[in-house]
């Protein structure tokens, strides 16, 4: 059995376990932060480091002697959750009915609450599975996300206690690791590098880069997934891990820093007998190690059954069987419903369950034999009230438990942040800081370093995305290739920068799936503050960013000199700019609604809706001084607006230059079709009225006048780049609060 604690000899670990406990009930009035600190001055004088020592042991179970693991029991009592249902609406409800006391009617009424744990009670100890059973519908997920903590503050009735004690939740996130039901894994990724970023978000700084990596061998020999350890995880289309290797990773994502409780929602789900008799006694192994094991279960057989040492069985929500698998024949013969030899138990008891179901009497009379049951065993001590496990020190209080549990080797976390975490918790004070392994540039860092490997070993997603990008810019210049200085060049100028900047926008929309995919990646690592939400928006910026400047340089080198804008060199490099401060507003916007959308497709066509609204009001198709009043507010949130300007002034700004001269001022009229004659004449003649010389060489607009025509005269190309940077920090900001107000990951 694989196990983690502190290097030292055998002898040498017993006198340091005294001391540690000594000096822990020495100060049993402080909070445990500071007992947690003369922990680890302890062990820094034992082991002469200054930094804490987790070695790895291969032991039997025979070994136990090398270490006594510090007792912990888990208990919960009258567990109750009731949800609010939804009415739908139905014409009948339309319709005014006279009220009625009789109350056959009154119960017709559709109820407007539903009981999803009605009084649930049990516990559990270090060393032990408990599985929750029951058929779809039953609880077993609900009753795992009540013991997690993972309902919200006021809709779960009852008390979850450790050793006695309250658990808080700041506490329990310290402690505790919840192992979802799908495997949501970074698919390019292998094995190795997947435990490895785990151990670098969960475990400190202050523990050495050696330290974590022994600790993720040691975890991989132990999760049995050695010879997978170089292969990535796999998706559809990159060929991976098994199923059940995959569930292994997951678990060991989760139990990296070695938790105390461990709550897994459904392991087994989807696995071969195999896959799921290897994943339950990878957890057998956990629990051994002195970890409670809580998890949920659809149907386990008869291999997996004898790993298991406590059984719940649901029924909508009440307990109609709890105790050890070896009563359950007993149980059931006394209920009058004796299991038949050669016979799986729990499937025996499912099948009766469901079919008492389908009755009209339901399971309510198995849910008060049940009761009766139980409190027969009570009464003649067959299961008395589960205590500590004898220890030689009996007298614990919870937070000198943990302490010495992290001691042991128990919550590799542990270090500054768990002490700062645990002692804010349970000490009298109003502090409400998180409590993180590493600080947010660690956090940044790893973030970035993940998301960059996995990006790197998908080459095919950026190619798609440049190759779009440079035969778009392809297409423009050679549609509008060398544009002339007419009144019609002036026009298809004008074009070329409306689809040109919205091009941009539209091609930033590849950005949305991105968060999508990792969204509960993101909502699993960040539940029990494996990092900060403002380090994944840091980090997400910082990694899409380096892409942008690539698209932006190669969008502009294909499409500047082609076309014929104006500027030279320093025009070439606004027009740089320009464009890469629209691909970052762009992402930024695109990542904003990904923080909002459930779902891609609606993500999509959210996207091109909004972006099709921003070009409407950009000021290409209608001006600025044209738009009613009450659009005029949606001009200026226009994303497309700033960048179009931008490159209008960057265009257009040099005074001296002339689109029209002379007989051009024809040019887009029904006058245009003229012999050149003919509009001579027509020149001279306009010359006569207005009292001035117009040859067929005179100026008649320059840039300015462009610009002042298109009302482009509010903003300088700068300040409109800056805004269009600004938008892109906005959207960046509005995501991270997205993120802080939409991933609590609780049931309401």
């Amino acid at each position: 059995m694989a196990r983690i604690v502190a290097a030292d000899d055998d002898d040498g670990t017993q006198q340091f376990y005294s001391m540690e406990l000594n000096s822990i009930s020495s100060v049993s009035d402080s909070t445990l932060g500071q007992l947690l600190k003369n922990v680890s001055d302890v062990r820094k004088l034992a082991i002469g480091d200054e930094t804490p020592v987790h070695e790895s042991f291969n032991q039997d179970n025979n070994d136990d002697h090398l270490m006594q693991t510090v007792p912990f029991v888990l208990s919960f009592d009258n567990l109750t959750y009731t949800v609010s249902i939804r009415q739908k609406l139905n014409f009948r409800d339309l319709i005014p009915r006279r009220k009625t006391e009789d109350p056959e009617i009154a119960q017709t009424v559709t109820p407007k609450t539903k009981t999803l744990l009605n009084n649930i009670s049990g516990e559990t100890r270090d060393g032990e599975i408990m599985a929750v059973l029951g058929a779809s519908g039953s609880g077993k997920s609900t009753l795992i996300d009540a013991l997690a903590n993972r309902i919200a503050k006021g809709s779960l009735k009852g008390t979850v206690k450790l050793n006695g004690e309250t658990l808080q939740s700041r506490t329990l996130k310290v402690i505790s690791a919840y192992v979802m039901q799908d495997d949501l894994l970074f698919p390019m990724l292998t094995v190795e590098e997947t435990l490895m970023f785990a151990a670098e978000f969960r475990l400190p700084r202050s523990l050495p880069k050696s330290k974590k990596k022994l600790r993720v061998q040691a975890l991989i020999e132990q999760l049995g997934i050695k010879n997978a350890a170089k292969t990535i995880i796999g998706d559809e289309g990159h060929r991976g891990i098994s199923g059940g290797e995959r569930r292994r990773v997951s678990i060991g994502i989760d139990i990296i820093h070695d938790p105390i409780l461990l709550f897994l929602d459904e392991p087994t789900s989807g696995l071969d007998s195999t896959s799921a008799y290897m994943v339950v006694k990878v957890l057998k192994r956990i629990a051994q190690s002195g970890s409670i094991v809580i998890m949920s279960i659809h149907q386990p057989s008869h291999r997996v059954l004898g790993l298991l040492n406590r059984l719940i069985f649901l029924s909508r929500g009440n307990t109609v069987f709890s105790g050890s698998p070896a009563s359950l024949p007993r149980f059931f013969a006394e209920f009058g419903s004796p299991i038949p030899e050669n016979e799986n138990r729990t499937e025996f008891a499912l099948d009766l369950i469901r079919e008492l179901e389908g009755s009209a009497g339901g399971t309510r009379g198995l849910v008060e034999f049940n009761k009766k049951w139980q409190e027969m065993k009570k009464e003649s001590n067959r299961q008395p009230p589960l205590t500590p496990p004898a220890s030689p020190y009996p007298n614990l209080t919870l937070k000198e438990a943990i302490a010495a549990s992290i001691s042991r080797g128990k919550l590799v976390s542990g270090g500054e942040s768990a002490s700062a975490a645990i002692s804010t918790a349970t000490a009298a004070t109003t502090l409400t800081v998180p409590a993180f392994a590493n600080p947010i540039w660690i956090e940044i860092l790893t973030l970035s370093k993940r998301s960059m490997l996995n990006s790197r070993r998908q080459p095919e997603l950026f190619g798609i995305r440049l190759a779009s990008v440079v035969i778009t810019g392809f297409i423009l210049a050679t549609v509008f290739w060398r544009i002339d200085n007419s009144p019609k060049g002036v026009q298809e100028r004008l074009g070329f920068f409306a689809f040109a900047m919205s091009t941009m926008f539209y091609t930033c929309a590849e950005a949305l799936p991105v968060f999508l995919q990792e969204r509960y990646i993101f909502m699993r690592e960040t539940a029990y503050n494996a990092y900060r939400r403002s380090s994944y928006v840091l980090s997400h910026a910082i990694v899409a960013f380096p892409s942008l400047i690539f698209l932006s340089v190669a969008f502009a080198a294909t499409t500047f000199w082609a076309v014929g804008l104006d500027g030279g060199p320093m025009g070439f490099l606004f027009y740089c700019l320009i464009i890469l401060a629209s691909f970052w507003s762009g992402s930024s916007f695109v990542t904003f609604l990904s923080g909002i959308v459930p779902h891609v497709m609606i993500g999509y066509t959210i996207v091109v809706a909004i972006l099709a609204y921003f070009l409407l009001f950009s000021g290409f198709f209608i001006n600025r001084n044209r738009i009613p009043d009450y659009w005029i507010w949606f001009h200026y949130m226009s994303l497309v607006k700033y960048p179009y300007e931008a490159v209008l002034q960057n265009e257009f700004s040099d005074a001296t230059k002339c689109f029209v001269r002379g007989v051009q001022i024809f040019d887009n009229t029904p006058l245009g079709v003229l012999p050149e004659v003919m509009k001579l004449r027509l020149l001279d003649t306009v010359s006569r009225s207005l009292g001035t010389t117009i040859s067929s060489s005179t100026c008649l607009t320059t840039g300015s006048d462009i610009l002042t025509q298109q009302g482009v005269t509010q903003l300088s190309k700068w300040n409109c780049l800056l805004i269009t940077v600004g938008f892109g920090f906005f959207f960046r900001i509005l995501f991270y609060f997205c993120l802080l107000l939409g991933s609590k990951n609780k049931r309401r």
